[in-house]
C-alpha cells in the first residue's frame, strides 16, 4: 500500500499559527482573566462565576446591548434596501459602469477614525455644511447636546459609509446572473417589478446573506465612529456594547467583569449570527414560487 504523503500539512502549519497567536492565545487569556479578581499584576484571587453574574445583572449592560440591538436592526433596515436599490441603478457596462463601481467605493477608503471626524465637522452648526443647513432651515439640531439627534446622526453615518460594500455585493451579484434569463423575461412580457421578484432577488440571495451577515457582526461591533462623534453621548445615547466594554476594560480598569463581558459579548454575537443565518436559511428554501421563476 502506497504511504500517504503527508508534507502539505507543512503548507498549513503558518496558518495554525498565526491563529494560535492572533486568536486563541488572546481568547484564552480572555478566559482566564474572566475567572479570577486581578488585585494587582502579582496578585489574583479566583472566584469562579462570580463575574459572569454581576455582568448580567448590570442594568447599564442592558441598556446598552437594547441600545445595540436597535441600531444594528435600523442598520440592516436601512442599508439592505438602499444597497439592493443602489446596486440596481447602476450601469452594467462600459466605462459608466467603472466609474460607478469607483465613486461607490469610495467611502469604504475611508478610515473608520477619519468617518467619525468628518461627521463631526460636519454635523456642526458654524462650520459644518449639515449643522449650519438645518440651522438655516429652523430645524434645533445638535447632536451633543440631544439624544435623538446623536443616535440618528451616527446612523445614517453608518449607513453613508457601509451601503456601498451592500451595493457591490448585490452589483457582483446581479452582474453574475445570465442574459438568458433577462431574455426570457422580455419574451414573456414581465415587468420590472416581476423581473426583480423571479430573477434578481432570488439570485442575490447569496450574496444578500453575505452581505446582511456582514453589516449585522460589524454594526453590532461598532466603536471608533460613534466614539469619535459623540464620545458615547449624550448623556448614554450612543454608548453601545463595545463602548461600555472598553470603559469597563480600560477607564474603570475592571479586568476580570471585562473579561467577563467580552465572552459573553461574543457569545451574543455568535448567537445572533446563528438564529440570523438560519432564519434567512429558512426564508430562502421556503420560497417555492420565487423558486419555480427562476
Amino acid at each position: 500500500m502506497k504511504p500517504i504523503n503527508q508534507k502539505a500539512w507543512w503548507l498549513v502549519l503558518p496558518v495554525f499559527i498565526c491563529v494560535a497567536f492572533s486568536a486563541v492565545l488572546p481568547l484564552m487569556t480572555v478566559v482566564n482573566y474572566s475567572v479570577q479578581d486581578i488585585i494587582s499584576p502579582d496578585r489574583r484571587v479566583f472566584v469562579g462565576t462570580e463575574w459572569f453574574a454581576a455582568v448580567m445583572r448590570d442594568e447599564e449592560l442592558h441598556s446598552a446591548l437594547w441600545r445595540q440591538l436597535t441600531f444594528s436592526l435600523a442598520v440592516l433596515a436601512v442599508e439592505i434596501p438602499l444597497g439592493i436599490a443602489l446596486a440596481l441603478s447602476m450601469p452594467a457596462r462600459g466605462w459608466q459602469a467603472s466609474a460607478a463601481l469607483v465613486l461607490v467605493a469610495l467611502s469604504l477608503l475611508i478610515p473608520w477614525n477619519v468617518v467619525g471626524t468628518i461627521w463631526q465637522i460636519y454635523g456642526r452648526a458654524d462650520i459644518g455644511l449639515l449643522g449650519a443647513a438645518l440651522a438655516w432651515l429652523g430645524v434645533d439640531y445638535s447632536y451633543t447636546g440631544d439624544a435623538t439627534d446623536a443616535w440618528i446622526t451616527v446612523l445614517v453615518m453608518d449607513v453613508w459609509h457601509w451601503t456601498p460594500l451592500v451595493a457591490l455585493l448585490c452589483y457582483a451579484g446581479l452582474r453574475s446572473i445570465p442574459d438568458a434569463y433577462y431574455q426570457a423575461a422580455r419574451i414573456d412580457g414581465a415587468s420590472r417589478f416581476a423581473v426583480f421578484r423571479y430573477i434578481q432577488l432570488p439570485k442575490m440571495r447569496g450574496v444578500l446573506m453575505i452581505a446582511v451577515l456582514l453589516r449585522f457582526m460589524d454594526s453590532f461591533m461598532i466603536y471608533t465612529e460613534p466614539f469619535v462623534l459623540t464620545g458615547g453621548g449624550p448623556g448614554n445615547a450612543t454608548t453601545f456594547l463595545s463602548q461600555y466594554l472598553t470603559q469597563k476594560a480600560v477607564g474603570q480598569f475592571d479586568l476580570g467583569p471585562a473579561a467577563a463581558f467580552s465572552l459573553i459579548y461574543f457569545l451574543i454575537i455568535l448567537l445572533l449570527c446563528f438564529i440570523l443565518y438560519n432564519w434567512m436559511q429558512r426564508v430562502g428554501t421556503a420560497d417555492p414560487e420565487g423558486a419555480s421563476h427562476e
